[in-house]
């Protein structure tokens, strides 16, 4: 019985009818099966088709081998589903990008001993369509509903370029495969033009079948074939011929009819011998000889051609179809069902007895213009003169008779041609073969399945179609290389010699932007990340500046380096040196006193700003006056640890003025408390105190309100402890874990001397204070003394300096005959530095002390009232255009020696919101009387996610500020 395909499994099946086609590669594996069991020895002539199709249903190749064979052999629409007739079919999951879409179908046709090997790529609109088609679905995969993009996003110009050019290469291997199995090859093209870019295709398969041609020799070196085909890998040079369509650019004029005027074409010029469709066939044949002759794909030699073609026979035929021609399958439908409605008297007595090839001949009767008319060629002209043109069976096959009469194609030219090599195979022998090379070159597998090395040969030679194939990367490339070289140039331009990441992106933007100027094609994007890394190494090749910053937002100009470790010395020599950060900024600063100046370096780090460089000048200075020490971290373990930071959000803005409203605690209340509770460490069972330590306010309404704090609920001492093995990293604020202390003090608390130490008519005595401005406010705070009649007043609060006792009015503000003792004055002044060392009182916000003499005598109650600036501009500026300010060092506070109790509830806000609040470490600090005391602020605050910058611009200067109630004074 026949096997699949109608190829001969022995003797008995020759006359036996053919079924459909079939995939190549199940044609032969079935014929490799059949082998085993003998048969098969008819010899055949194997015929390829391959070529590009128009945008129709129906392809111009499956409707060639139905012509030729005068049968139905394809069906009239393709069954996309049928996974028998896809080589390598593969899910809907699977990659594009790795899907090969090239499709070899087979069908043998026994009465005429010929094989069709029908080769389907992205050249064939069913093809094109089912890859655009996964395309669009691997983009909907990627991107899918809960994608953050929302939809599917297109492939990029270089992806997509990369894509089809697989697909391209991968025709490549399969006409590879065409031209090293077939003795006769026939290019399909859909319009009467030749494709110029076929020249380029066919030299790209010269190259790479001599690249290859080793690895198929060691294929195919043990299959029972003749010793010529293995040396030359084919069983003759192919000839290869063209089949092109006119599709209605070529019409002429048909011949008058009868009830027409004979005489009507007697104007027209007389016909020539050639018809124009066989004139056009001759132009054809001659442009392609010389074009192929000038890029040297074919030579004198036709046995060292990858094809040839005949000298003195026709290698292209013209098809003057259409779409109204049986090329569309819907339209040839349409036109046989009118015909069949309209049938003649002759065709209805032939009907009955139609069947077979005549069938598909009737289905095709009436027709004025057919696409693969079998014409009469029983007499070589017409009645009027002209050749009659031969059909598309006749012109294949005048080819087809030589390889089945095995004279061969003697295709060479040339003063001394030498014969080609020429093998009539059976099938079998032709199927061991083909399905060698198959297994090669189609599907890539391995000739030995543990070295690999045969496929790997064969898959690395694929790189040699690059240059013919892939011209538009070659240009590409070629013009990204040129534009390298100027990007390179651009972003070197006006570089220091070490700059920091911000300058490298600035610069590789710079570059990139000279580079999208010239660059162009699918390259783009490679040579764009190539000049990214260039410039990175560049960059990072002893180029990087140190990134760490100072906190006063100055760049340490050292280049990449390390910091020492703990006792070891600085080497510069070392790569990477080994160096302390340096921004080469130095400054002017005073001890905690505020009498001794000296030159400061941009600190780095906290523990240099606020505590080793007023350690340094302390023991100069400041060492042997008496001091109130805040609490720091005590560890009770020889490693403690610092704490994670799991700080609680920021507050919002507005919170901060509320927690100002709050009523804190007085200093005389808490004396009983532990230390953790003085230091405000406790939870919400403080009562009216803030947990986040906010709620220092506006304390000038609190004054006479201490008695009311005797109902508080007083903490819980599981609450109030502080923690000996975790430590504070940075500095105590409002956003801070609760119950942490740092390991140092960024504050600090000294006394100058008793409170006769200040003279109020000369000022302080200290260096750097501008003349005039080293005066500190008078305050004065009235003292209440209990009298007969005053006896309904409550004497254990006072009220603060701008506020009114309720009831006696007069009582409060000084008279005549008021005595001397019920009137104390302490003395205030807000002190600002600038980097320069030079020093100035403030009176109050942006106001800047100037006393011409006697000292000043504006109050201090304004300021004590007011929300005091961190930063102001320096009374003196430089002569850049960039300003300087100055910045809140230190509070002075004479305290004068009275029954009253002044308390320091110092807040500050280093930034704008959502910055937190600083404070000490003691949150209420009271200040013994008699005394002249200066509590030194933070020269740089830190937060555990970083350092607070100084403002760099005027219009931000209110966002950082002192918070009011910095003092209260509370009668004892």
């Amino acid at each position: 019985m026949p096997l699949a395909g109608g190829l001969p499994a022995g003797a008995g099946a020759m006359a036996a009818a053919a079924v459909g086609p079939m995939s190549l590669r199940d044609l032969l594996l079935t014929a490799t099966a059949a082998a085993e069991g003998g048969g098969g020895d008819e010899e055949v002539c194997v015929v390829g088709i391959f070529g590009k199709t128009a945008l129709q249903l129906c392809s111009e190749k499956e409707a060639l081998v139905s012509t030729v064979c005068d049968r139905q052999v394809f069906p009239l629409f393709d069954e996309e589903d049928d996974p028998d007739l896809v080589d390598g079919a593969l899910g809907e999951d699977v990659d594009p990008a790795t899907k090969d879409y090239n499709q070899l179908q087979a069908y043998y046709s026994q009465e005429n001993r010929v094989l069709f090997l029908v080769l389907t790529s992205i050249c064939d609109t069913p093809q094109l369509l089912r890859a655009c088609g996964d395309l669009a679905a691997a983009e909907n995969r990627e991107t899918g509903p809960g994608h953050p993009s929302g939809g599917p996003s297109p492939l990029s110009h270089a992806e997509a370029h990369e894509f089809w050019k697989h697909q391209e290469k991968l025709h490549c291997l399969s006409l590879l495969y065409l031209f090293s199995v077939c003795h006769i090859l026939l290019l399909v093209h859909p319009t009467c033009s030749f494709d110029i870019t076929y020249d380029r295709v066919f030299r790209a398969l010269d190259g790479l079948r001599q690249k290859v041609l080793p690895s198929m020799k060691a294929a195919i070196k043990d299959c029972p074939i003749g010793k010529e085909w293995k040396l030359n890998c084919r069983p003759c040079p192919p000839r290869l011929l063209f089949l092109f369509q006119l599709n209605g650019a070529l019409k002429v004029d048909p011949l008058p009819s009868r009830g027409q005027d004979p005489c009507g074409h007697l104007e027209k010029p007389p016909l020539k011998k050639h018809s124009p469709k066989r004139r056009l066939q001759h132009a054809l044949e001659d442009q392609i000889y010389r074009i192929f002759r000038k890029s040297r794909v074919l030579t004198n030699q036709s046995i060292n051609c990858l094809f040839t073609v005949p000298a003195n026979q026709a290698f292209v035929y013209i098809v003057a179809g259409g779409v109204l021609d049986g090329d569309d399958p819907v339209a040839m439908l349409l036109d046989q069902l009118r015909n069949n409605c309209t049938m003649r008297e002759t065709d209805s007595l032939l009907a009955p007895t139609l069947s077979g090839p005549r069938r598909y001949q009737m289905m095709r009767h009436g027709r004025q213009q057919l696409s693969f008319h079998a014409e009469s060629s029983s007499s070589s002209s017409s009645s009027s003169g002209q050749l009659v043109d031969c059909t598309l069976k006749e012109f294949l096959w005048q080819h087809v008779e030589l390889v089945l009469s095995k004279k061969g194609f003697d295709d060479s030219v040339g003063r001394n041609p030498q014969p080609s090599h020429f093998e009539l195979p059976t099938y079998q022998k032709w199927a061991a073969a083909a399905l060698k090379l198959y297994e090669v070159t189609i599907e890539g597998k391995d000739d030995d399945p543990t070295t690999g090395e045969l496929s790997s040969k064969i898959m690395g030679s694929i790189k040699v179609l690059e240059g013919y194939l892939d011209i538009d990367t070659k240009f590409s490339e070629n013009r990204c290389q040129k534009a390298l070289p100027m990007a390179h140039s651009a972003y070197q331009s006006n570089l220091p010699h070490n700059y920091t990441m911000t300058v490298h992106k600035n610069q590789l933007a710079q570059a990139l932007r000279v580079y999208s100027q010239h660059a162009r094609g699918p390259a783009f994007h490679k040579y764009a990340m190539q000049l990214n890394e260039d410039c990175y190494k560049f960059w990072s090749n002893g180029h990087q500046l140190c990134e760490e910053r100072s906190l006063t937002d100055q760049h340490c100009v050292h280049k990449f380096h390390l910091l020492p470790k703990a006792g070891e010395k600085p080497e510069a020599d070392r790569n990477p040196p080994v160096l302390y950060h340096n921004s080469r900024a130095r400054s002017t600063g005073a001890c905690n006193c505020g009498r001794k100046q000296a030159p400061r370096d941009d600190p780095f780090d906290i523990k240099a700003a606020n505590y080793d460089f007023y350690q340094l000048l302390e023991e100069k200075c400041c060492g042997k006056l008496e001091h109130i020490n805040f609490p720091v971290f005590q560890p009770s373990t020889p490693d403690p640890a610092p704490a994670r930071d799991e700080s609680s959000p920021a507050p919002p803005e507005g919170e901060i003025e509320k927690l100002k409203e709050k009523e804190p605690q007085t200093q005389g209340e808490s004396t009983g408390l532990s230390l953790a509770l003085s230091l405000g460490q406790s939870t919400g069972s403080l009562g009216t105190y803030p947990p986040d330590a906010q709620g220092g306010g506006d304390n000038t309404e609190s004054h006479g309100q201490s008695g009311d704090s005797k109902s508080e609920k007083r903490p819980s001492l599981v609450d109030r402890q502080a923690s000996t093995v975790e430590y504070l990293p940075g500095m105590l604020h409002s956003n801070c874990p609760k119950g942490l202390l740092p390991k140092f003090s960024s504050w600090s608390l000294v006394k100058l001397g008793p409170a006769k130490a200040y003279n109020f008519h000369t000022g302080l005595d200290q260096q750097g204070f501008i003349p005039g401005t080293n005066y500190l406010m008078p305050w004065d705070i009235v003292i209440r003394t209990r009298t007969e009649d005053e006896g309904d007043l409550d004497t254990n609060s006072w009220p603060a300096p701008n506020k009114a006792v309720p009831g006696k009015r007069s009582s409060v503000v000084m008279g005549r005959g008021r005595r001397r003792d019920d009137i104390a004055r302490a003395f205030v002044g807000f002190e600002y530095e600038d980097a320069r060392g030079r020093r100035f009182m403030c009176s109050g916000p942006d106001k800047v002390m100037k006393v011409m003499g006697g000292g000043p005598k504006e109050s201090a109650i304004k300021a004590l009232n007011s929300d005091m600036p961190l930063y102001i501009l320096s009374s003196t500026q430089g002569r850049g255009l960039k300003p300087h300010y100055a910045q809140f060092m230190r509070l002075f506070v004479v305290v004068p020696d009275a029954p009253l109790q002044i308390t320091l509830t110092p807040q500050v806000q280093p930034g704008p919101p959502p910055c937190p609040v600083f404070y000490p470490e003691k949150q209420e600090i009271t200040l013994p009387s008699d005394g002249l005391w200066v509590l030194r602020f933070p020269y740089a605050y830190v937060t555990e996610r970083g350092p607070c910058f100084p403002p760099k611009e005027s219009q931000q200067l209110m966002s950082y500020k002192v918070l009011r109630g910095i003092l209260k004074a509370v009668t004892q």
